[in-house]
């Protein structure tokens, strides 16, 4: 299982802005990008995403940079991860638009759903805050 540069750059982006204390003048996307050594072209297509799943928001005004839309306790991983993609899967046949050849007699089938409920547990119950206090 791997999870995508967008997700993983977009959990370091939320980094950045959860992490500013200067909330009224947000940060900015020229410093996320030198902060976190990413492209600033690439980082447009992560903001876009965060800000069209409503994660974070421009501050008004000339120079303006992004803030949070509620606070880092109140944003989980997963949160983030579906601004991306939505649900997670660990293996395809668990996915609701694939159609299995073995659904209903594979007996590894309960071992994977395990499995992807312990990694969905997680991403829903670590927050934002929870990395920018580590």
């Amino acid at each position: 299982m791997k999870f995508s540069t967008k997700i993983r750059y977009g959990i370091r982006a939320m980094i950045e802005i959860g992490s500013d204390t200067t909330p009224s003048n947000g940060v900015f996307q020229k410093d996320i990008a030198k902060n976190q050594n990413l492209s600033v072209k690439y980082l447009d297509h992560i903001i876009s995403s965060l800000k069209a799943s409503g994660l974070i928001t421009t501050v008004r005004g000339r120079k303006s940079g992004y803030i949070l839309t509620r606070p880092a306790s109140e944003i989980s991983m997963l949160d983030i991860h579906n601004a991306f993609e939505n649900g997670i899967c660990v293996i395809d046949c668990l996915d609701i638009n694939f159609k299995c050849e073995n659904d209903g007699v594979c007996k590894s089938q309960e071992f994977w759903k395990g499995l992807n409920v312990i990694v969905l547990d997680y991403f829903k119950a670590t927050t934002l805050k929870d990395l920018i206090d580590r």
